[in-house]
Order: C-alpha cells, then sequence, then structure tokens
C-alpha cells in the first residue's frame, strides 16, 4: 500500500477526531461490516470526517452540480439500485447517452483504480469526472465551485469544513468521502461463512462450489469485495470501437481489458457488463458458459465451462446470496 494511503479502523470502536477549520470535528464510529474488511483506502490528505461526509452526502444528491440543474450523482447511482443504474447506459443532460454503464459504487472504499477501464487512481480523482464530462453533468468545475459559492448552505458548511472553503480539491474531497462510506455486507454468504449452517439455501451452496470450481468465477471474483481490482477480456467488447485500458496505457495487450466489477449486489444492479449489454444473471452465466466471445486477447481464464441446467441455475442463486445491507452516510456518533 503506497504512503499516502493511512489504515482506519484497526479495531472494533477506534474513534477518529479529525480537526476541521481550527475546530475539532465530533469523534464517530464507522461500524464494522460483516463480511467487509476492517481496513479502509483513506488517503492522508483526507481523512474521513462527518463534517466532509454530510457535504458530500448532500452533494450526491443535488442537482446542482449538472449544467441543467436535472441531474445528480444519485441520477446514475440509486441507492435502491445499490448505488448502480438501471439502463444500460445512463442518460446525462440534455438526454445524451453515457459510453458505458453506471457501475455500482458500493464497497469502493477498498478500491484501487476507478472506472471501468481505471483511469482514476483514486475517488478524489474519479468523483469530478461526470461532473464534467460533456456525456454526463456537463458543468466545469470552475462552474461548480461557483454555484456551491453563491449557495448560502454550501458556503457555510465548507468554511466550516475547510480553512479554504470551497474549492475543486475540497469538493473532490466530500464527494470521495461520502463514496467511502456507501458498504455493501452482512449478506447471506457471509453469514454462512461466520458460521451460520441455514444462511444459505442447499441451491446457494452448491453454487459456492461451482462459484469456486468449475465455473472458475473466483479466478476474477476474490476477497471481500468479489473483484481482484484487475483488468480482463472475457469478450464482451470485441467487435465493437471501445478498446477498454488500452485507451488508458495504450499497452496492446490491454485491448478489450475491463476492470472486474464487484459481485456484491449484484442481483440489484442489472443490466450488466461495461456496455450494459446482458439483461439478466442468467444471461452472463451463458455467456460465460459459451467461454465469452472469441477474440486475440482473451482471458486465458474464459473457457467453455460445459454447465448443465441445474449447474446454471445453482450459480446464479449463490450469486443472489451475494445480496446484503448497504449502508452510506454519516456514521451515528455517541450520545
Amino acid at each position: 500500500m503506497r504512503r499516502s494511503y493511512c489504515v482506519m479502523l484497526l479495531a472494533l470502536g477506534a474513534a477518529l477526531a479529525v480537526p476541521v477549520s481550527g475546530r475539532a470535528q465530533r469523534a464517530f464510529q464507522l461500524s464494522p461490516v460483516l463480511g467487509l474488511d476492517e481496513l479502509l483506502r483513506v488517503p492522508e490528505s483526507n481523512p474521513l470526517a462527518s463534517a466532509r461526509i454530510a457535504i458530500g452526502q448532500r452533494l450526491f444528491f443535488d442537482s446542482l452540480l449538472s449544467r441543467t440543474r436535472l441531474l445528480a450523482c444519485a441520477s446514475c447511482h440509486q441507492p435502491a439500485r445499490a448505488f448502480a443504474d438501471s439502463t444500460a447506459r445512463s442518460r446525462g443532460v440534455r438526454g445524451s447517452a453515457g459510453r458505458r454503464n453506471a457501475p455500482a459504487i458500493v464497497n469502493r472504499a477498498y478500491g484501487k483504480s476507478f472506472f471501468w477501464d481505471g483511469r482514476a487512481e483514486s475517488l478524489e480523482t474519479q468523483v469530478l469526472q461526470p461532473i464534467q464530462d460533456s456525456l454526463e453533468m456537463d458543468l466545469p468545475i470552475d462552474a461548480a465551485v461557483e454555484r456551491l459559492m453563491t449557495d448560502a448552505f454550501y458556503r457555510v458548511a465548507f468554511a466550516d469544513a475547510f480553512s479554504d472553503g470551497v474549492t475543486p480539491t475540497n469538493v473532490a474531497r466530500v464527494l470521495a468521502s461520502y463514496v467511502r462510506t456507501i458498504r455493501s455486507g452482512d449478506a447471506p454468504i457471509d453469514r454462512y461463512r461466520a458460521g451460520d449452517t441455514t444462511a444459505l439455501l442447499p441451491q446457494a451452496r452448491r453454487g459456492q462450489v461451482l462459484f469456486l470450481g468449475k465455473a472458475n468465477c473466483s479466478a476474477c471474483h476474490v476477497g471481500p469485495t468479489f473483484s481482484d481490482e484487475q483488468f480482463h477480456n472475457t469478450g464482451v467488447a470485441a467487435g465493437t470501437s471501445d478498446a477498454g485500458r488500452f485507451l488508458v496505457t495504450g499497452r496492446e495487450e490491454d485491448r478489450g481489458r475491463f476492470k472486474t466489477p464487484t459481485l456484491r449486489e449484484v442481483a440489484r444492479t442489472a443490466p450488466y457488463m461495461h456496455d450494459g449489454s446482458l439483461a439478466t444473471l442468467e444471461d452472463v452465466v451463458d455467456f460465460y458458459d459459451r467461454g465469452g466471445r472469441a477474440n486475440a486477447g482473451l482471458d486465458r481464464e474464459i473457457k467453455p465451462l460445459g454447465l448443465s441446467a441445474g449447474e446454471k441455475a445453482d450459480l446464479v442463486s449463490f450469486l443472489r446470496a451475494l445480496t446484503g445491507t448497504v449502508t452510506a452516510g454519516v456514521p451515528k456518533t455517541r450520545p
């Protein structure tokens, strides 16, 4: 882990007091979530603080950040859908179609890179890009700052939270802070692995065996977030103009590679893949059962699986057992 990151939540009940604008924030706790690590990737330049999280939460749902004042971050990252969208490609200002599917943003506090192609190395970098993208919210960051400075609530809130008030850097800090609180865990699979043998139905238990074995899903979907945070070519983009990770690195071997998405809450985040081209979990299982889509850069782990109809149903049952509890926002404080 790079030195720019600090380790947080080392033990249950650990509290953090953050000096803000010459005053101390009230200590708060981020409660551990069953199934997740207690260590978050938080940059030293942006320690979690309740004031920053609260501002970020309000901004996330505020359409002030779009040129037309009609869209908010939550328009495409909807809490009811595990902070994902229901369309293959979200609509931005004036109905413009986005380039890719809006992914679920649960558990991004554990992320190593961001966007499908990994072009952002931190949440602070990531959160400002949709605001400025002409196909999304289409508002230059300087214009966003000007709007916030003329809004009485935000002007005072930023002044209380930061010595330099509203700046592009501080807008990034508050939004990133809120996104870090969006976590999903305590799913049936977590309770089962914690010792509750009744938490998984027999069909889902059979699906877990397939997930770890014959279906080989765990080659990429590993760890507490069910993602290796790496980039793979599954063939989804074969024959399309989207070169994926290649657009970032310029390396031919990265053509058609996209970041492994989390499978947490996957039953609530349809449609699937970077382009939203697969409508259901059954479609996804069928796609991988066929061995993806052939192309020169196909990942070596992608091969025909030969699953029976019953095995496919078991695997989908296991994927549905990754639906847990999503929490977000300002942590509760002691009375």
